[in-house]
């Protein structure tokens, strides 16, 4: 893997493993591929549309160049796409802002990670190990295993910053200040040998989710999370981690990272309008109805497809939507 590339090449994932690349592109909720859920690359004729799946013949090949970054789309795409989806990424230094507060709760201190420099636009990152026990006698340990979660994620800013998805700029390792950077800067400090590294680096990435609308950005958030992962390794033991124990940490990423309408907790324009028919002696009427979760804008009623999440814990999948039924 070359760790100074933003854009993740898909033909060079299926150089390394084309498993790799097939895991990336699953839907655990479905049982099948994410889907565009976008228009934007209807142009390029049948199974581009919106409800189509991502495949790997549509990524790679002659289609090799069809994903990318936000910061290496046209002018015009990222137009229609900030009208169509209100997409506009935070650079990383605000990222890092909204990050740090967190940790400044969770620490009960300010300066764990990095300094903010206001006026550049920047951080300083703290040299030595980070300091525990947490604000409430954390561990270690907690602080990797405390589920976090970005909304909306994007190509997932706030979970690893490899690089700024403003400006395209490369981030070095010892400088990201996502989530999930954080937690496996504290692995990396934490733990003494090759296993004991991928045992914690496998819980900071089961503790960390994200869901997005978008097909193509849901694979940019994966890859990037994946791509993280094995940057963080490169850097503490020079070397690449082995394809079998990429395809575990992904398995693990395409179940915290998945495609969904974060409003009505579903697959993307998965609702639909119910067909009722009615009999009599004369006519058969089929009237249809409007699903009754979007007509009362109550999430436990659509019709839709409910997105499924793991709990890595418990060792089993749920419907996300009845999260939110447990925390009422």
């Amino acid at each position: 893997m070359q760790t100074q590339r933003i854009d993740i090449k898909e033909n060079n994932l299926v150089k390394l493993d084309e498993n790799l690349l097939k895991i990336l592109l699953q839907d655990k909720t479905t049982g099948k591929n994410i889907i565009w859920a976008t228009d934007n690359y209807a142009n390029r004729g049948e199974m581009y549309g919106f409800h189509d799946e991502i495949l790997l013949e549509l990524i790679t090949g002659k289609n090799g160049n069809v994903i990318k970054p936000r910061v290496e789309k046209s002018e015009e795409e990222q137009r229609i796409r900030i009208k169509q989806k209100a997409e506009v990424f935070t650079p990383s230094w605000v990222c890092n802002l909204q990050n740090n507060t967190g940790d400044n709760s969770w620490f009960g201190r300010e300066n764990v990670f990095n300094i903010e420099m206001d006026a550049e636009h920047t951080w300083k990152t703290v040299e030595g190990k980070v300091v525990f026990p947490g604000a409430e006698g954390e561990t270690w340990t907690d602080y990797v295993e405390a589920n976090r979660m970005e909304i909306t994620c994007g190509e997932a800013p706030y979970l690893t910053s490899r690089y700024d998805t403003v400006t395209g700029v490369f981030i070095p390792v010892k400088n990201r200040i996502g989530l999930l950077d954080r937690k496996l800067r504290v692995v990396t400090e934490n733990t003494q040998t090759r296993e004991d590294w991928l045992k914690w680096a496998i819980v900071a990435v089961q503790s960390t989710y994200g869901y997005e609308w978008q097909g193509d950005n849901i694979l940019l958030a994966r890859e990037n999370i994946l791509f993280d992962v094995a940057e963080y390794y490169n850097a503490l033991f020079g070397g690449t981690l082995e394809n079998a124990e990429l395809e575990k940490f992904a398995e693990i990423i395409v179940w915290n990272i998945w495609q969904m309408d974060g409003l009505k907790f579903v697959i993307p324009n998965s609702c639909q309008q119910n067909k009722v028919v009615e009999e009599t002696l004369f006519e058969t009427k089929v009237i249809s109805t409007e699903c009754e979760g979007c007509k009362k804008k109550d999430y436990f009623k659509h019709n839709g497809i409910y997105c499924r999440i793991m709990d890595w814990k418990e060792n089993v999948s749920l419907r996300f939507v009845d999260m939110l039924e447990k925390d009422k």
